[in-house]
């Protein structure tokens, strides 16, 4: 069911004129300075390929630049990748990402055995090698004919190998993440979703339980299980929990998997529901990162809560107007049944600050915070400006974007109901991303709790030169660097 790269990723000290490869990737710098570093001794070698080429104009270094020469001399390569990064003193993270990511997609639509890449220094081996595997992967994998075809071998010409376990571990917990967000919902549902995780914890070594539906109803989590009752599909809560640091503090970490969301009674039109089989990419994000942290065998404690449903209508599906009981007591008047993925949140979030004081959920949860932020950015709401400062400084360091939305008491009726302790819609066209924060408010308690809605970001409805279309695996990256900051300092 689950199809990932089977792609081996090394490093090389050799000179970039020296490595063979069917492709090797060049970065060029935008501006006027001289040629530097790699793309110096691929010109030097090659009669000034890469100079005559800048003097014609074919080759300017603007970021996400490609420029194919099939048959050049001088390099034991069999074809070289010209490939613009841009300003260098706007180089980061990202930029070497996507850059890298661009080149792979670019070469990878037919079959390679070996794609190398070229870093303008060693402190980009990660940027680059994580950039490579995004480029690696699409979404066709279940086509007769692939569209992409992942190499035998990656190789970071130049990178630093005391990096290549992270790459390793984060490459691989992208690949699952977009691998469960584009896989098909006849395939992937709660109990398959649980499954993957299962599989996941065996063979990186963090430990799986997972709750069936008579376990959920006996721990009280009535608002999940509304969510779940109109489809044949029950719901699963599965549980991942990651011991490195024994006897230090809990980062939990919970995803909204509602792996088909067609709106339940609140139907949602053909258009709204196509690529609602990604509507679990919070929990993918999730999964992805804890398998990252634990192949990276990481000093720290970290609890995964995947919240696991389908949203389905049917004589049995939670009607408008009903009212449900969270974990916590509270009760819930249901105005929308497509605002379901708050739902099944406010029980998963309940029991993760049961067991911890600092949380961040991952969710797809509000069309609102598209029309807010667009595709490229999540917005981040928070209670706790501290623990908030935290995880967006982990994001802003992973080479992903967030961006802080309000969350003082002046929204809080947003989400009053006459007849039950809160309404889950807004009730209005306004603040729609943000009652959907004060929402969750209301299941965390004292915790120091952070609220990222990723759904611009994890999926994209058209490829771009660094990305093909369908999930993006956004988040694990920066579930990652947030892990490894809070082995550090817990806020």
């Amino acid at each position: 069911m689950i199809h990932t790269p089977k792609t081996a990723i090394e490093v090389s000290l050799d000179a970039p004129a020296a490595v063979a490869a069917d492709w090797l990737a060049v970065g060029v710098w935008a501006g006027d300075a001289p040629l530097a570093g790699p793309a110096a001794a691929v010109d030097a070698t090659t009669s000034g390929l890469i100079s005559k080429l800048r003097a014609s104009g074919d080759v300017t270094g603007m970021h996400l630049e490609l420029t194919p020469v099939l048959t050049p001399s001088g390099l034991a390569a069999k074809r070289l990748l010209v490939v613009g990064l841009g300003k260098q003193d706007a180089a980061t993270r990202a930029v070497l990402h996507d850059a890298a990511a661009a080149a792979a997609r670019h070469v990878t639509g037919k079959k390679v055995g070996t794609l190398a890449f070229a870093v303008p220094s060693p402190e980009f081996t990660l940027a680059a090698g994580v950039g490579l595997a995004q480029g690696c992967q699409g979404p066709g994998v279940r086509k007769t004919t692939p569209t992409r075809h992942a190499p035998d071998r990656l190789v970071i010409v130049g990178g630093e190998a005391t990096a290549l376990p992270r790459v390793h571990a984060e490459a691989e917990g992208l690949w699952l993440a977009r691998e469960l967000v584009n896989a098909p919902p006849c395939d992937l549902y709660p109990e398959t979703f649980a499954v993957a995780a299962a599989e996941s914890g065996r063979k990186h070594g963090f430990e799986v339980e997972v709750w069936d539906e008579s376990r959920i109803a006996a721990e009280r989590m009535g608002s999940l299980l509304g969510v779940a009752r109109g489809s044949v599909r029950p719901a699963r809560l599965a549980l991942l929990r990651y011991s490195g640091n024994p006897g230090g503090p809990t980062l939990a970490l919970v995803g909204k998997g509602v792996t088909f969301d067609s709106g339940g009674l609140s139907l949602k039109p053909t258009d709204g529901m196509v690529d609602m089989k990604g509507d679990m990419a919070g929990a993918a994000a999730v999964l992805g990162g804890v398998q990252a942290i634990a192949a990276q065998k990481l000093k720290v404690n970290v609890l995964g809560v995947l919240a696991l449903v389908e949203n389905m209508p049917s004589g049995t599906a939670v009607k408008l107007g009903d009212v449900l009981t969270a974990r916590n007591g509270k009760t819930i008047e249901v105005l929308n049944t497509d605002a379901e993925g708050r739902l099944i949140l406010a029980d998963a979030l309940c029991y993760a600050t049961e067991q911890t004081e600092y949380v961040v959920n991952f969710a797809t949860l509000t069309g609102a915070c598209l029309v807010a932020l667009g595709t490229e950015t999540s917005g981040l709401m928070t209670n706790n400006d501290a623990w908030g400062d935290q995880v967006a400084a982990a994001i802003r360091a992973a080479g992903e974007r967030s961006w802080k939305l309000p969350m003082d008491a002046s929204y809080d009726g947003l989400i009053k109901s006459k007849v039950a302790d809160m309404r889950n819609t807004g009730g209005g066209r306004w603040g729609g991303a943000i009652a959907g924060g004060k929402f969750l408010e209301q299941f965390v308690g004292t915790a120091k709790w952070v609220h990222m809605d990723i759904a611009g970001p994890a999926w994209a409805d058209n490829d771009s030169p660094a990305l093909d279309s369908g999930g993006t695996g956004c988040m694990v990256r920066s579930i990652v660097e947030l892990a490894r900051g809070f082995g550090e300092r817990p806020a």
